[in-house]
């Protein structure tokens, strides 16, 4: 298909300066509660840790918060905890980063794709039921985008095969899903604090659950699957030092100046996600007009916290590709993004014998989104910047 060149390649941009889709917020608070553990005695393993799961826990409503050092590494230690081992097979959905399947690979598990829904683009229950066999020893819905998963329906087929639930919510911290806070839903919840999620500890990552079980064994495994616990040995203790590795655990602590940092975040959460709505509002509102485009869908009863903000291209109805658009809002200064690649076309799953076609809406939908800026530290003029841009790009291959 020939595609027009922009006009205004080479022209004045929308904006002078870059826009990326997604930015960090960091304030002076931030900063002297990190130096303040900077100045302390426990750089790692110290106090801040227990407050910040504290906070987490207090937060979401869930009895117990385990912190680590990513979210990848929450996300392998709840694998652990749910008792995936080889050969097993975990289900999960390919529009989503890598580490939401690679956790199962981790355990020498397979991870089969569910395909998505075509309105929310989260993972199909129907979906999920059809691929279930005796081998499914977990499920891992992904809250995309920050709008939670279908999890009446998804938690109605786990329980009937006694399957544990891992909510993957490293786009939903301070969502809602019918009348309940994401991290108290699920057997287990992952919640992510990379610098473009909704708050950040610079990495790092948490396992919210309501089961103690669940709780010792992440414990142990962020911590080479030692414990100290004298009412867990499985000797005679040597002493005071005395300590047991009792299975195979990585070094997946948090230190203290993430979690300083991730505790003083959380206490400006609500504020960093009333910004977002707003911002998903304007973008909603000055979209409904743009009839090349489709707008983010929301489920009756699912609070979004809005992490991303998802445009579908109408392709069938511009002259230009997906590319084209993206590059076009480039030079306008817009920091465009896509979310995601599906997980099963990257070579290594390719190598791996996955084969594309496995999700063919989720192949679908993959080709025709794009990701615009949404964060906290934005403006409304930069919003307004990006909708100007957006407008134009759409208009120019519109006709």
């Amino acid at each position: 298909m020939m595609t027009k060149k922009l006009a205004v390649h080479g022209g004045k941009p929308v904006r002078e300066s870059y826009l990326p889709y997604g930015r960090q917020s960091i304030d002076e608070e931030d900063i002297k509660k990190v130096v303040k553990v900077l100045k302390s005695d426990y750089l790692t393993t110290g106090p801040e840790i227990d407050k910040f799961e504290q906070k987490i826990s207090d937060y979401v409503g869930a009895n117990y918060s385990v912190a680590f050092s990513s979210g990848t590494a929450a996300l392998h230690a709840a694998c652990f905890a749910a008792g995936v081992k080889k050969n097993d097979e975990v289900i999960t959905t390919p529009m989503t980063f890598l580490a939401s399947a690679n956790c199962a690979l981790y355990m020498g598990a397979m991870p089969v794709f569910a395909d998505i829904d075509a309105n929310t683009y989260n993972i199909s229950p129907t979906s999920i039921q059809s691929l279930i066999t005796e081998k499914t020893k977990a499920i891992i819905p992904v809250d995309f985008t920050g709008q939670p998963a279908a999890y009446d329906d998804i938690l109605s087929i786990a329980k009937a095969r006694n399957i544990p639930v891992i909510e993957d919510a490293a786009h939903a911290l301070g969502a809602r899903y019918k009348g309940r806070d994401v991290g108290s839903l699920c057997d287990m919840t992952m919640f992510s604090f990379h610098p473009v999620k909704h708050i950040t500890a610079g990495e790092g990552g948490v396992i919210t659950t309501n089961r103690k079980d669940y709780y010792e064994k992440l414990i142990q495994f962020r911590n080479h699957g030692m414990t100290r616990k004298v009412e867990q040995f499985s000797g005679i203790s040597h002493g005071p030092w005395y300590y047991e590795m009792q299975t195979l655990g990585f070094n997946y602590r948090m230190t203290d100046l993430q979690a300083a940092l991730g505790h003083s975040q959380l206490n400006k959460l609500d504020h960093f996600i009333a910004k977002r709505k707003k911002y998903a509002d304007m973008y909603n509102k000055a979209f409904e007009d743009v009839g090349e485009v489709i707008r983010p869908m929301m489920k009756s009863g699912c609070d979004s916290s809005w992490h991303l903000y998802i445009l579908r291209l109408k392709l069938d109805q511009l002259t230009g590709t997906r590319k084209d658009v993206f590059e076009a809002l480039t030079e306008e200064n817009i920091g465009v993004n896509v979310h995601y690649i599906p997980v099963y076309w990257q070579p290594y799953y390719q190598q791996a014998g996955y084969e594309r076609g496995l999700c063919s809406v989720a192949e679908e939908v993959y080709e025709e989104i794009i990701t615009l800026p949404l964060f906290p530290s934005m403006t409304k003029s930069d919003v307004k910047d990006v909708i100007k841009a957006v407008k134009k790009v759409i208009s120019h291959y519109a006709g």
